[in-house]
């Protein structure tokens, strides 16, 4: 029962996470004054701790680690991959053709991530 609470859980702040980032992401792009609201930049770092506590809490749980099973390990790194083009996209893009070359693919790794937690394997949706 925990388990599937915690799933939902997940879930739930996975989509509100991707779409909380595409928002802010065309609010940058748009020069919208909404990007600069307290709650813009307090909510997102909210929905991501619960994520990845809920992760830490279902892998856990389920006693599937990262190293030890490869499609996990792929989230892992799709994940640091999806910070690390977030990061560039929004602090340290100088100009909006970066911006929105690092959102783009921050996107296409959070396409990853949940291509490969809904087929369970690494090479994602080139898998089936």
């Amino acid at each position: 029962m925990m388990y599937l609470i915690l799933r939902d859980v997940h879930i739930t702040c996975v989509v509100l996470s991707g779409i909380g980032f595409f928002l802010r992401g065309v609010w940058r792009l748009t020069d919208s004054p909404l990007y600069l609201r307290r709650w813009a930049k307090v909510l997102p770092h909210t929905i991501d701790t619960v994520l990845l506590s809920s992760a830490i809490a279902l892998a856990v749980l389920s006693q599937q680690y990262p190293l030890e099973q490869p499609w996990l390990t792929a989230k892992v790194t799709g994940l640091l991959a999806y910070i690390g083009f977030g990061m560039a996209a929004f602090r340290f893009s100088r100009d909006k053709r970066t911006l929105a070359c690092f959102f783009v693919l921050a996107l296409c790794a959070y396409g990853y991530i949940v291509s490969v937690a809904l087929t369970r394997h690494p090479a994602a949706w080139l898998a089936a």
